[in-house]
């Protein structure tokens, strides 16, 4: 036997054993199994290379100290709300909501996520309007501010963004700062270091231990939370960039959707922060009532709701599905990306099949062509069950945003596809409120005025050539 043959042998069963290992070891879905399998079988070596860096399973063992949430007293909240509501002694302030009461038992059973009623909330969908809040608040900060953020650019913004950070870490607020290590690769180490030695702390979320080669970036902390003296938090899809000003020409105008929130929701947000910098951080946050400084702002129901590899359970995803099925009337949906697995796939066209009214808007412009393509795939599905689809013309759309009823929604970080639902950590606010989800449903219905409607009949026109790429596309979309 030649050389050739023998590299060729050795190949093939290399492959077979670590597909075995796939299968019985690692025990992911069937979908993404049989994804990686393709990968491995087409591209031996550098598939297993890929494997290697995009498809090993998280250990959850590792990532939080979750004792933490026992010190900030969130499991003993948790049990009470959830005595409450199984004794039927539950207290909303609308009493609509009781209706959704599933909902928030569920997010309350599951994620520990505790339901407060004392919100005011404002919406931001453009970008400079939503950093110049950001900022002013920031100006006006006495005690510490928080920002967890997935992409961060050394751009005009992100230099404007650090200047005023690095001259409230001087004035000695305290000014802890933390970046997703993969999100921000750009992100200048002379800044950093500049911020740092200004006094803020700055910190980046699994970053390499050998730089340049980082095992754990296919596990985004893809989360943007920002809060301000434990009184006020942000949460929502803007990330720090020119882009998200709406001044990149390859996008045009970016369109998106932030919250600024001011209640008791905002220390479920500074938990969330606590738990990510202390996995990120040798000097960890100790519990500290000033941390913790919310006050009655309003009235609007919400939970914050975070998920990611180190989860059981997919919590988001079953949040949007939980809503996607209480639907009677209608479903508004937002995403940059729509690559949903089968249950939430089968979610929306039974809702389609049922008479609800399913509308769902996709940007026209691809910043990942594979999903990109992989996206009009599985809309043509949703296109076949009745739904009406919308393409946004205007810029990019980035928001992650869905509306059922004008009673429920949810706005974050969370996009309807694999990637946010099992391999991110992502973090979103589910609402209720009937006032604010109007709002949002009036937010929907003004960019509709910058859409064009693909209908069934245009879908199937679509030339040979981009059947393939969906096809192709699709086939990998698992491991996106």
């Amino acid at each position: 036997m030649g050389v050739y043959q023998l590299v060729i042998s050795f190949l093939l069963i290399f492959n077979i054993i670590l597909s075995l290992a796939i299968i019985f070891l690692e025990r992911k879905n069937a979908t993404s199994t049989w994804a990686w399998i393709m990968v491995l079988t087409f591209i031996p070596i550098f598939g297993f290379i890929l494997y290697l860096i995009f498809g090993r399973k998280l250990s959850n063992k590792t990532i939080f100290t979750w004792d933490t949430k026992s010190k900030l007293g969130v499991k003993t909240a948790v049990q009470h709300q959830l005595r409450e509501i199984e004794s039927k002694q539950f207290q909303v302030n609308d009493e609509r909501m009781h209706a959704y009461e599933d909902l928030f038992y569920l997010h309350l059973r599951n994620n520990d996520a505790i339901f407060s009623q004392d919100n005011d909330v404002k919406v931001f969908t453009d970008g400079n309007r939503k950093f110049n809040a950001l900022i002013e608040d920031i100006e006006k900060a006495k005690d510490h501010i928080h920002l967890v953020y997935y992409i961060v650019r050394s751009d005009h913004l992100g230099q404007r963004l650090a200047d005023v950070l690095m001259r409230k870490a001087q004035e000695g607020v305290e000014v802890r700062f933390l970046y997703d290590d993969m999100g921000s690769r750009k992100l200048s180490r002379k800044l950093i270091r500049k911020m740092r030695q200004a006094g803020a702390e700055v910190e980046g979320f699994f970053p390499p231990l050998i730089p340049k080669v980082n095992l754990k970036i296919n596990h985004r902390n893809h989360r943007k939370l920002a809060i301000i003296d434990g009184e006020i938090g942000y949460i929502g899809g803007f990330n720090i960039g020119d882009e998200y000003l709406g001044v990149d020409k390859r996008f045009g105008y970016w369109r998106d959707t932030h919250l600024r929130v001011v209640g008791s929701a905002v220390n479920h947000m500074q938990t969330r922060f606590i738990l990510d910098w202390n996995q990120a951080s040798r000097n960890d946050i100790d519990y500290h009532k000033r941390y913790y400084a919310t006050k009655p702002a309003g009235k609007i129901g919400m939970q914050i709701v975070s998920s990611g590899p180190d989860s059981e359970w997919e919590q988001i995803k079953h949040g949007y599905m939980k809503m996607i099925m209480s639907a009677k009337k209608y479903i508004f949906i937002q995403t940059p990306y729509f690559i949903p697995d089968e249950s939430l796939l089968d979610a929306l066209k039974i809702a389609c099949l049922s008479g609800v009214d399913v509308r769902i808007m996709i940007p026209n412009k691809p910043d990942h062509p594979f999903v990109y393509w992989a996206t009009y795939s599985y809309i043509g599905e949703l296109l076949k069950a009745g739904a009406t689809v919308y393409i946004y013309q205007k810029g990019f759309l980035h928001a992650k945003m869905i509306i059922v009823d004008g009673a429920i929604a949810s706005v974050g970080t969370a996009n309807i596809d694999v990637r946010s639902f099992r391999l991110n950590f992502e973090v979103n606010a589910f609402i209720y409120n009937e006032t604010l989800a109007e709002m949002l449903v009036d937010e929907f219905e003004k960019d509709m005025e910058n859409v064009t409607q693909l209908t069934y009949a245009l879908y199937q026109k679509r030339p040979l050539w981009i059947r393939f790429k969906e096809s192709v596309s699709r086939l990998i979309s698992p491991i996106l």
